[in-house]
């Protein structure tokens, strides 16, 4: 069985690419970062690789908006490839301000014109946003998410698992009619539960993934759940072979290998 190759995508701003590498190096893939300017001078360097990830971080200072510069630049330069990997069956993550690149570029949460295959979604139209908190201030603390497996290829079970989240532009938002479809198509892979939503996200959506189950973005941070010391009551709680983050990262990578 080939090992998954990921490449790990970062800009200016990024500060989670090693440790997104190292989560899916844990699960057995291996991993090339780049900076976008590289990938920018060779677009078709992306054709040896059967998933992408875009990691956490401020891109961009978040100068405008979290994520659109970084999103307009994908969507500038790399829509061709980007989308290629996309429609030959390749996976993608992005995880906090990954998961707003991803919204912003259109290519989460891609739903299909109501009453409509899933598999006829084409458009990078965007059709939902992150925004401002509604505490109005950045959250840096951990929650309790529970995943969906219906659709989601990154999903284990549903277990509730635990998780850091730091972010100030984290709302999940989009138009109700959205938010319903998402709900009836399985896509809403991952849910804040136990009363722990940090921002406001409607629904309690804290990750979705496209029709294809593959694309998948989050705003909690797996990569910084992969040693049991990581959490922050390590000391108090029974010991576990590993942080809870892993098993989105490990699920992934058995997927691409099975595909």
């Amino acid at each position: 069985m080939a090992i998954p190759r990921v490449a790990v995508i970062r800009a200016a701003g990024t500060n989670c690419d090693v440790e997104t590498a190292y989560a899916f190096e844990l699960a057995g893939a291996q991993t090339e970062t780049f900076h976008v300017n590289r990938l920018r001078e060779d677009p078709a360097r992306l054709r040896n690789f059967q998933a992408l990830a875009i990691p956490g971080g401020f891109s961009y200072g978040d100068d405008v908006a979290s994520g659109r510069i970084f999103a307009n630049e994908l969507m500038t330069c790399l829509r061709d490839e980007l989308l290629a990997l996309i429609d030959r069956g390749g996976f993608a993550i992005g995880i906090c301000n990954g998961f707003q690149v991803l919204t912003k570029a259109g290519l989460l949460p891609r739903l299909a014109a109501p009453g409509a295959s899933p598999s006829s979604a084409t458009s990078t139209t965007p059709q939902a946003t992150l925004t401002d908190n509604t505490s109005g201030v950045y959250r840096d603390c951990w929650v309790k998410v529970t995943g969906d497996r219906t659709r989601c290829r990154w999903i284990a079970d549903d277990s509730e698992l635990e998780l850091p989240v730091a972010h100030a532009e984290g709302r999940f938002m989009a138009d109700p009619a959205v938010i319903a479809q998402l709900a009836a198509a399985g896509q809403i892979a991952l849910r804040y539960t136990s009363g722990t939503n940090p921002n406001g996200s409607t629904a309690d959506i804290a990750g979705i993934c496209d029709p294809s189950g593959r694309i998948f973005g989050l705003m909690p941070h797996p990569e910084r759940f992969l040693r049991w010391e990581n959490h922050p009551r390590w000391t108090r709680e029974p010991r576990q072979a590993e942080g809870q983050g892993v098993r989105f990262f490990r699920t992934a990578v058995a997927a691409m290998r099975a595909a």
